[in-house]
């Protein structure tokens, strides 16, 4: 295989998480009777521009379908960060009613809402015909396709060019960055904003977020890959915030190279600095990361399988492609984890991918009352907490399994 942005071949290893069905792929009852499809879950390091990125199994299409059942908006953390990100860029470029607002990968309109309520024009670019209907259902305009050059050139040429372009968490899952970033370059006006936020690559590394990687994530990125990917399209980063989002994520500021106003801020320079002294350029930096994720693995299984043995129930929560990633890895399935509990009634009732765990409504919670709560979306671990506290009612306790188990 060869590097998604530069082409050379790749032969540097970070982690082989074995075969897994994609992460969000939730199963209905059918197909407990028939085989389901997995791919390799492997991941290279390219040590020419040190993209780090998935081996090519999967597609996109297959990925982000109909049925696709990620929505934004039944997280609460996360739609407090998206209005707290709309009043920040609104108040520093001063956008308004003359200004036009474009998101790409728009999900069910859990930012744009905030967009429109101000009364700025907005649309998304959202491929996955289930979260495309829930955001045409808030009133915000969609463009149901995969976001491309193609793409950014005809919405340009129709009149739709943004004076900012909003990319949360889909850079990392584009098969081809150079052509989904060229769209970016061509939709952008030539005084332009975009903003692009991704889960960040050192932390994790350096904290072993090994779950935080599954097919849908083709590309795990850092600043200094990400400069190179930008700079080809004839972009530049001028400002870096470093974010708690997603176990540790990065936003880059992102303006025409050639025709952009906005002053270089010294945080891109610190930010370049601190990889550099991370080694994210470095052979040595990835090494040791396979075992130190399987250390990881091999308590969670001792833990689960000590429970059992004391004939404790434990439930997950958070039907999180993160947690398909850690309980497929792991090998753990109905034997050690009774059901996963989630609030997404587009999951509620089908099987997590692999693993095969029932996924329920919360209300099953009170009805089995169990030992051990495994939250698996351990980013959102302080709001889950909050909202399951009445567990402690009957002397349950939180469990998280990355980056260490711990138990609250």
């Amino acid at each position: 295989m060869k590097c998604r942005h530069c082409g050379t071949a790749l032969a540097l290893d970070l982690i082989d998480l074995g075969a897994a069905p994609p992460s969000n792929a939730y199963l209905d009852a059918n197909a407990l009777s028939k085989p389901e499809r997995t791919y390799p879950l492997r991941v290279k390091v390219c040590t020419n521009c040190w993209l780090v990125q998935t081996e090519d199994y999967a597609g996109a299409a297959e990925l982000f379908d109909a049925d696709y059942a990620y929505f934004s908006s039944y997280s609460d953390t996360w739609l407090a960060h998206a209005r707290a990100y709309v009043t920040e860029v609104v108040e520093r470029f001063n956008l308004g009613p003359r200004s036009l607002v474009a998101e790409v990968a728009a999900n069910d309109g859990y930012l744009l809402q905030y967009v429109a309520g101000r009364g700025i024009p907005c649309y998304g670019v959202e491929p996955a015909a289930s979260t495309a209907r829930a955001a045409r259902e808030r009133g915000i305009d969609i463009v149901q396709e995969f976001f491309s050059t193609r793409l950014g050139e005809a919405l340009a040429t129709h009149g739709r060019q943004a004076d900012l372009m909003v990319a949360n968490n889909v850079l990392a899952h584009v098969p081809d960055l150079n052509d989904f970033v060229g769209g970016f370059a061509r939709l952008l006006k030539p005084a332009g904003i975009a903003t692009f936020e991704f889960a960040d690559l050192v932390q994790l590394v350096d904290r072993t977020e090994f779950d935080t990687i599954y097919h849908e994530h083709f590309s795990y990125l850092s600043l200094f890959p990400t400069e190179q990917v930008l700079g080809r399209a004839g972009l530049e980063v001028f400002d870096v915030q470093q974010l708690p989002t997603h176990g540790g994520s990065l936003r880059l500021f992102v303006q025409h190279r050639s025709s952009g106003v906005q002053p270089r801020s010294s945080s891109v320079e610190a930010r370049r600095s601190h990889e550099a002294g991370r080694g994210v350029a470095t052979r040595e930096y990835y090494s040791g990361f396979q075992q130190r994720a399987e250390r990881i693995r091999d308590r969670l299984r001792a833990f689960l399988a000590e429970a059992k043995q004391r004939g404790q129930t434990v439930a997950g929560y958070g039907a999180a492609a993160k947690g398909n990633t850690l309980l497929n890895f792991a090998g753990v399935g109905t034997d050690l984890v009774a059901f996963v509990a989630d609030r997404n009634p587009a999951k509620q009732g089908k099987l997590l991918a692999g693993s095969r765990i029932p996924i329920v409504a919360e209300n099953r919670i009170r009805e089995r009352r169990p030992k051990w709560i495994l939250i698996l979306p351990w980013n959102l671990r302080a709001e889950i907490t909050r909202q399951l506290a009445y567990v402690r009612d009957w002397g349950g306790t939180f469990v998280t399994a990355v980056p260490q188990l711990d138990f609250a």
